[in-house]
């Protein structure tokens, strides 16, 4: 794109990427905020219905994770049937269009709720991981970190028969499974047997203030937002999109259903995200 604001040739009148497409020409510095809608495509269920409802239970307490061994248990027991799903997963359309979007120099930052890393394997640079990502593991104690893929093994080792249990898919490398968890055997630090957590924000814990900070420098620098696959329930995604409406931005979004900023935008599309992102990718319509 040239940055006219003309919509670019080719797309069908009856799409719904004219509007969008037209929004993004006339804005060189966009901050894109992805949600799990981005990740649906490749097999990563999403937590909330079109009207912004829980389709499940929400997902696990900090407080309680770190005050229970039993809540250990029973995530640790069922993140060990539903890494795979995650640590397989593949990028999708939607990644590829927002990665071609980056390449283009119109992507000031992509600031994603996801924690699966699935923008950066489609080739996105320009990344902040919100809620921080699967793929690693942190010590509570003495704060190293090593990979998910390692814990894996440990937990297979530790708990030989586990893996093989059927269990549903769900969210960000959660399993459906209800059963007893008391004889799970939960790895400790090898350092100082420490608590073991995911390197992602839970329910109930704050995004460190250094990424919150760096969000807003380059909210700063932006000149539009674009929110792609998130109903912005959440407050600590929904809150860039307030700073930026009162900064004066304009704010566009991509989501099936409602979005918790509905009366702040410019611009809303009702459609898939990989849909309305097709004319980004080459021979897209």
């Amino acid at each position: 794109m040239d940055g006219a604001s003309a919509v670019p040739a080719g797309i069908p009148a009856t799409s719904p990427a004219p509007g969008l497409a037209a929004f993004i020409a006339r804005h060189r510095r966009l901050l894109v905020l992805t949600g799990a809608g981005c990740s649906t495509d490749s097999g990563i269920p999403d937590y909330r219905d079109a009207d912004g409802q829980w389709k499940r239970t929400p997902p696990v307490d900090y407080r309680a994770f770190m005050a229970e061994p039993a809540t250990r248990q029973r995530y640790w027991a069922r993140s060990l049937l539903g890494w795979p799903r995650i640590g397989l997963a593949r990028p999708n359309a939607t990644h590829h269009a927002l990665a071609a979007l980056e390449a283009e120099g119109r992507v000031e930052l992509l600031l994603t709720q996801n924690v699966d890393g699935l923008h950066q394997r489609a080739g996105s640079r320009t990344v902040i991981d919100l809620h921080g990502r699967l793929d690693a593991v942190c010590c509570m104690g003495c704060q190293a970190r090593s990979t998910r893929e390692h814990l894996q093994q440990r937990l297979r080792q530790a708990n030989p028969g586990w893996e093989v249990r059927q269990a549903g898919t769900a969210p960000d490398g959660d399993a459906d499974l209800d059963t007893d968890f008391s004889g799970f055997q939960v790895p400790a630090c090898e350092r100082c047997g420490g608590i073991l957590k995911p390197d992602v924000v839970f329910f109930g814990e704050n995004v460190p203030r250094a990424r919150v900070e760096a969000v807003h420098a380059h909210l700063r620098q932006a000149d539009a937002v674009l929110v792609v696959g998130s109903s912005l329930m959440v407050y600590s995604g929904f809150r860039f999109v307030q700073a930026a409406a009162r900064a004066g931005l304009p704010v566009a979004a991509i989501n099936l259903g409602r979005t918790r900023a509905d009366d702040l935008l410019e611009l809303k599309i009702h459609a898939p995200c990989a849909q309305a992102l097709a004319f980004l990718l080459p021979g897209g319509h």
